[in-house]
């Protein structure tokens, strides 16, 4: 039996297999956004099908909404091709239960998918003109939003969407722009864009994006002054902030395997051309948290009721901080960085570790629970615990300590430096004190010479500092008693401060050097240190 609209209505054999079905009338669901749409999300990625669709088809079956989501992908245009068509849009969600056990759902939410491409601009701008349409959402990667290089140059792809207008627009961000202007040219009705993507402040991303590109075509003559200040007023375009946390990891041949084995056919993971892993099953964690900021001028679906939740900006920032700088973020660097370390390929391996689980655990509850930012609507020790004993002990998550470590010099100001910086303006609080950051820190600086603690050479995952920091690292050598870490140490670009004048740098050498003296000084040096 195949995934698809027509096998839905052998019931019995869904049953058999223990897989949950859609109770709404997906025929009419369809029929009803075709119609009105009232929410269109840009970026059909796994997160979006195993998450956020899930959450809204609690909605339908419950009765409390009455239209499905539409799907455009913005960069990927193989995935609706060779995933979304095959299977009428339905996803099948399998949770993944740390004893071993799936919970399966067929999602059906999805009801309409596109390309962004040209040829389905006529449909992308009946959808924005409709006065119903309530979100544009996304999950498009923080790189999604992004318009210029690290030069401060617009990308050569959106200097050419600039350059020619709205009606030729490409680039994800230019492309709602210019779905935007034809709703202002409509009736200049109000709408939401709704970041979901896993990044600090990620509707202000969205907004200075749109912002910047109105104002640019305003200068071209595409555009009058009118739409510039149709999306700088919140009452008309507002762009709430979110925290969104549930991991989504690659399709898994373990669950793969399973439902071929319940009698599922066509299951195979898809590759495209670029790199992206889909399947017609999204498998996932069980934990899942949502955050948003409640501003939607034109309404919004009840997702309170599927476990959403929604406050004010300032308790998302919060739940932000919280989760990112001292309850789950961190904890995840420090496992990457030991992790390739010392030879594991999964992070719930790594858990089973004492040492460190200890560090992890000596980072968040130790050195970060003493300054966290609490949200009030999350307890900060329950999230720590969650994460700890639960999401990553949790063995059928095929996370990799090698994808968390990608790009770490872009995480480590966040995800250690902050609590750095708590500790500096606390007077009751001593920096030097730390432990478990520091040797997070004197790790990664460690695993950027590319080799384990057995002495083997291992590919180190991409990072855009990669080059630079190479040029300190490469001063190194295995068996040396010194080591001068200072061009990283002190850079104020990597940790937000220098790590010297806070009286951790030194502690970071001696650290570092510790874990040059031979096979095992790694895992010798972690032992030693959370005695």
């Amino acid at each position: 039996m195949r995934l698809n609209i027509s096998s839905l209505e052998h019931t019995s054999k869904w049953e058999a297999m223990d897989i949950k079905l859609p109770i709404f009338d997906i025929k009419r669901v369809k029929e009803n956004t075709q119609q009105s749409p009232e929410w269109v999300h840009f970026g059909a990625g796994n997160i979006f099908r195993g998450f956020v669709a899930k959450c809204h088809q609690q909605l339908l079956d419950d009765g409390l909404a009455k239209t499905g989501i539409i799907a455009v992908e913005t960069f990927d245009y193989e995935v609706i091709e060779k995933v979304f068509d095959p299977a009428d849009n339905l996803a099948l969600v399998v949770l993944m239960n740390s004893d071993g056990s799936f919970d399966k759902t067929v999602v059906a939410s999805i009801v309409e998918s596109m390309t962004s491409e040209n040829k389905n601009h006529q449909r992308l701008t009946e959808i924005f003109e409709a006065p119903s349409l309530q979100i544009a959402s996304f999950t498009i990667t923080e790189k999604g939003y992004a318009l210029k290089d690290f030069s401060g140059k617009y990308y050569s792809f959106v200097q050419v969407d600039l350059d020619r207008g709205p009606e030729y627009a490409t680039h994800a961000m230019s492309v709602v722009t210019a779905l935007l202007y034809k709703r202002y040219q409509k009736e200049a009705m109000p709408i939401t864009l709704l970041s979901m993507d896993n990044c600090a402040n990620n509707g202000d991303k969205v907004k200075a994006a749109v912002i910047t590109i109105a104002k640019e075509w305003l200068k071209n003559g595409f555009v009058e002054e009118g739409f510039v200040n149709y999306v700088m007023d919140e009452d008309k375009v507002s762009y709430p902030i979110s925290m969104i946390d549930k991991i989504t990891p690659r399709p898994s041949d373990i669950i793969k395997a399973a439902l071929v084995s319940d009698g599922l056919e066509d299951m195979d993971v898809v590759v495209t051309s670029k790199n992206t892993y889909m399947a017609p099953f999204v498998n996932a964690e069980v934990s899942e948290y949502l955050v948003i900021e409640d501003k939607f001028p034109n309404g919004r679906p009840e997702l309170e009721k599927a476990g959403v939740l929604f406050c004010d900006r300032a308790t998302v920032n919060k739940v932000e901080t919280m989760k990112v700088t001292t309850c789950l973020n961190p904890l995840h660097t420090a496992l990457a960085v030991t992790g390739c370390l010392l030879g594991y390929d999964l992070i719930a391996d790594e858990v089973k570790n004492p040492t460190l689980k200890k560090l992890i655990e000596t980072i968040g509850y130790t050195e970060g629970l003493p300054v966290v930012t609490d949200p009030i609507i999350l307890s900060p020790k329950a999230f720590i615990d969650e994460v700890v004993q639960s999401r990553f002990a949790n063995p059928f998550i095929p996370d990799t300590p090698q994808r968390i470590a990608t790009d770490t010099s872009q995480k480590v100001g966040i995800r250690f430096g902050e609590t750095i910086k708590s500790y500096v303006k606390d007077p009751s609080l001593d920096p030097s004190s730390l432990v478990g950051i520091p040797l997070a820190i004197a790790s990664w600086c460690r695993y950027l010479m590319g080799i384990d603690d057995e002495g083997n050479i291992f590919e180190l995952s991409s990072d855009p500092m990669l080059q630079t920091l190479k040029e300190t690292i490469d001063t190194v050598k295995m068996g040396d008693d010194f080591a001068d870490l200072s061009p990283i140490l002190s850079n104020r670009e990597i940790f937000g401060l220098d790590l010297y004048e806070v009286g951790l740098g030194k502690t970071i050498e001696t650290m570092f050097v510790s874990m040059l003296q031979g096979p095992g000084a790694v895992a010798n040096t972690l032992q030693a240190y959370l005695k």
